[in-house]
């Protein structure tokens, strides 16, 4: 009776355990996404940081940007994960609210003013990239 006990409990912790193991295994790969975006053309927004998020799986900003029409327009900008910009240089401090930049990217395939970007222009005419070098 000791035997059968120990043998179903070994099994059930073994199935139990490839489950888990399974899952876990599973679960990044559904969490990760791409971009909306249309490749068709780059957009170029310029405008001041007004926030700064630096946190996964997206560091964004928000711009204020002024749009074609004279009117106030609020951009949301990013790029990849963190370990990614800051393999192209970037760190949380790299810009700040206030600071005018250009961002240049690709727009949401829907209109929404969100840009993946692909490099962005800093107040001190640097230019740092997000993807790639």
């Amino acid at each position: 009776m000791l035997k059968k006990f120990v043998t179903k409990t070994f099994v059930t912790k073994t199935f139990v355990t490839f489950v888990l193991t399974f899952v876990l295994a599973v679960m990044p790969l559904s969490a990760h996404h791409s971009w909306p975006v249309s490749f068709d053309k780059l957009v170029t927004v310029k405008g001041t940081v007004v926030d700064f998020v630096w946190a996964n799986p997206h560091p964004m900003m928000t711009l204020e940007v002024q749009g074609n029409d004279g009117k106030m327009e609020r951009w949301q900008i990013g790029g990849p994960a963190i370990n990614r910009m800051e393999a192209n240089g970037w760190n949380k401090s790299t810009v700040k609210r206030g600071d005018v930049i250009t961002g240049v990217g690709y727009q949401f395939a829907d209109g929404a003013k969100v840009l993946r970007l692909e490099h962005v222009v800093l107040p001190d005419g640097k230019e740092l990239r997000l993807y790639g070098r």
